[in-house]
């Protein structure tokens, strides 16, 4: 049975709210922020605007291009996807654990990237390391993987349909991360010192527990799997 025009656009706008939830909260552009204020010091507005703008768009190829080749790379090495959700999972919630159990904030290998290059050296870096690992990591891959399995199903109209709601959310992820970044200065400017670090580990501890409940997902799966005796 087709289904009709409305029930596709509803399709399509679960897996956009889907996709949006479950990789805007491990990105987590706010957190990246201050690594990208670093990075920019001494570039002008336009020229910072302009740096802002090209790391959203390559997070956005990164997320939508893992969302939709994930799954078929996991076919061909034989992967299964509650594996996958342990492992991402776990990444996930490293860093903040760490963050967390530390008396002062985290300082990971990210961060130390980000000590102020010339704007010579962030140009051509603009992909790695500032959109890749700093701002769309591991964490954020394993999701988008998980998101594209999931859009999968028998009918091929509700699969195109909630390819599409997801790619738009993933869409509107880059945008705001892109947005997040442009404003990143007077953002962290009204927080203030303390403000950054209450929000930093409030941030953190949402991000572990969407890494905690990646985890059980995943292990719920492979409970799901084991054959019946």
């Amino acid at each position: 049975m087709e289904l009709t025009l409305l029930a596709l656009a509803a399709v399509a706008g679960k897996s956009l709210l889907f996709a949006i939830a479950a990789i805007l909260p491990i990105i987590n552009p706010l957190a990246t922020a201050p690594i990208f204020v670093a990075w920019t010091q001494g570039m002008g507005s336009d020229e910072r605007n302009h740096l802002a703008l090209t790391v959203g768009r390559y997070v956005t190829l990164l997320l939508a291009s893992t969302m939709v080749l994930g799954s078929l790379v996991l076919d061909l090495f034989g992967i299964s996807l509650p594996v996958v959700r342990v492992a991402g999972g776990i990444i996930v919630a490293y860093n903040p654990w760490l963050m967390l159990n530390t008396q002062e904030p985290a300082h990971d290998d990210s961060s130390q990237m980000a000590q102020t290059p010339t704007r010579q050296h962030a140009r051509p870096d603009t992909l790695y390391p500032l959109s890749f690992p700093i701002t769309c990591g591991p964490g954020s891959l394993a999701a988008a993987i998980a998101v594209g399995a999931s859009l999968r199903t028998p009918r091929i109209t509700e699969t195109l349909a909630s390819l599409a709601g997801a790619l738009a959310g993933i869409v509107i992820v880059g945008t705001v991360v892109a947005l997040t970044y442009r404003y990143a200065t007077a953002l962290l400017r009204k927080l203030g010192d303390v403000g950054q670090l209450v929000f930093l580990r409030l941030m953190a501890f949402l991000l572990l527990a969407v890494g905690v409940q990646i985890v059980w997902d995943g292990i719920r799966g492979l409970i799901v799997s084991l054959p019946a005796t």
